[in-house]
């Protein structure tokens, strides 16, 4: 019987924008040695990855200079981190043979704009008045399209078309805060 390590990481969404969470949901083979074990990460406008080792069952919170997108301040502030997608490669040793790749969508910023925006809709515990209900349908919009944009990236593998409707639930939004 052939026993094989099977890896997984899970990358929870969060609020706060200025962590990046991952966990190690891997299953190991109990007859197989787990070493060299390795999580690289490429941030969103970045074209080489942050390397961090790890032990099995990591569950690591990352922020801003973990992962090379901060320098300044480190240990003091922590600057949010960009929407976006990021790629994130989990291997243990033969490196090259067992691994797992995942593209990750951020929509921490974008999601905490959402429901900024949806706190300052005057809401009744009765059937809105149709400016609200405007209100409202406007934000399901938009809230679908940021969902959209997650399925594309994240379980389509459509990273351009992700982007693109990341993109465009920005600017509905930005219109929507500038028009309300």
């Amino acid at each position: 019987m052939a026993y094989k390590h099977q890896l997984s990481l899970e990358v929870p969404d969060t609020n706060n924008c200025s962590v990046f969470r991952v966990l190690d949901t891997s299953i190991y083979d109990p007859h197989v040695p787990v070493t060299c074990n390795k999580l690289e990460i490429t941030s969103p406008g970045f074209n080489e990855p942050v390397s961090i080792d790890v032990i099995k069952g990591f569950n690591l919170i990352l922020n801003g200079c973990t992962l090379g997108i901060q320098s300044a301040g480190c240990g003091t502030i922590s600057e949010r981190l960009p929407d976006g997608i990021y790629t994130i490669r989990y291997s243990v040793s033969p490196n090259d043979k067992v691994f797992v790749q995942y593209h990750y969508l951020r929509v921490c910023m974008i999601t905490n704009k959402y429901y900024n925006e949806l706190c300052k809709v005057e809401l009744a515990a009765c059937e809105p008045e149709p400016d609200v209900k405007d209100q409202l349908n406007e934000l399901r919009l938009i809230k679908s399209y940021i969902d959209a944009a997650k399925a594309k990236v994240e379980q389509c593998n459509d990273l351009q078309e992700g982007m693109e409707l990341l993109m465009y639930a920005q600017s509905r939004l930005q219109k929507y805060g500038s028009y309300c």
